[in-house]
């Protein structure tokens, strides 16, 4: 593969932000950084020690790769700023970035696309309630948050309203959710084509920020070991739910393969994790695409889409 340095000019790696999962896309960041140097692009990261704004104004980047995770990473905010410079960016456009974030906007995206979710309830800032509005076990989640931060599993109704603070420290809107016990996947996409579908066995009950970011403490399947039919609807899913929400170049759908053997959709990532234990450069490289290269992919279509 031949590479141009030039025709990338300055790229400006975006990283760290304000978000709960700053270390992550720290860690992300500073991968994607390392891969982009060897390839003998011009690189400057942007938001370690530095407020984002100010450092894309100072640094005069003609190239922005997004590395932030969560708020003003995933949520629109810094795609609706770059646009505002006319500077090229990585990854979903705002408003995809916006209902990807959002747990409750995603949820009626996808149940509008005919995709199968988990049961729900949505609690708003002025609710009052005092035990689950579904049956438990439950998941109580905060609705605009990633990384299972503020995610809590109750089995116990006495446990019910602390997972409601804890969701509540991170967003005044929540998500009540059954639990669904069964088999995690991920589906990664990238150019719109699924990658192959990944089997994440953690040690935690479930897929946790520990689970996720942790070296060894889950095993991961690639390819996943399912039938055939099973296989291909989960890819099948996974890029439904990406066009479904208007995502662009690459985005990881996160789905329960349950006890009763259905496929239940959690969410889209639309900028997933890049740091060493990441399914989507795992994912990526099952097919022949190590890491310098899907780097170097993400930016070609971004000078692309322009």
């Amino acid at each position: 593969m031949k590479i141009e340095p030039e025709k990338y000019g300055r790229v400006g790696v975006l990283l760290g932000g304000p978000s709960a999962e700053r270390e992550i896309s720290l860690k992300s960041g500073r991968a994607i950084s390392r891969a982009l140097r060897d390839s003998g692009i011009t690189v400057v990261e942007i938001g370690e020690n530095e407020e984002v704004r100010e450092g894309v104004g100072a640094h005069d980047i003609d190239l922005a790769f997004i590395a932030l995770h969560g708020r003003f990473g995933e949520d629109g905010q810094v795609q609706e700023f770059l646009e505002g410079l006319n500077i090229p960016y990585t990854g979903s456009g705002v408003q995809a970035s916006r209902q990807a974030m959002d747990k409750i906007l995603s949820y009626q995206v996808f149940e509008s696309a005919g995709l199968s979710i988990p049961e729900h309830r949505t609690i708003e800032p002025g609710d009052i309630l005092s035990s689950a509005p579904i049956p438990l076990p439950v998941v109580v989640k905060p609705a605009r948050e990633g990384s299972s931060i503020g995610l809590s599993l109750v089995r116990e109704p006495g446990k019910f309203m602390e997972a409601v603070t804890i969701a509540r420290r991170h967003d005044e809107r929540i998500i009540v959710e059954k639990y669904i016990p069964g088999r995690e996947l991920t589906i990664s996409i990238l150019e719109d084509n699924a990658l192959p579908v990944i089997e994440i066995i953690p040690d935690n009950p479930f897929f946790d920020y520990e689970a996720k970011y942790v070296k060894g403490r889950s095993e991961f399947i690639v390819p996943a070991e399912l039938p055939v039919n099973i296989y291909q609807e989960a890819q099948r899913i996974g890029l439904a739910a990406h066009r479904a929400l208007g995502c662009y170049a690459y985005s990881r759908a996160d789905i329960l393969l349950g006890e009763d053997g259905g496929l239940y959709l959690l969410e889209v990532n639309s900028i997933p994790g890049f740091t060493a234990t990441s399914l989507l450069p795992q994912a990526a490289r099952a097919v022949g695409i190590d890491f310098p290269e899907l780097c170097l992919k993400l930016l070609d279509l971004a000078m692309i889409r322009g």
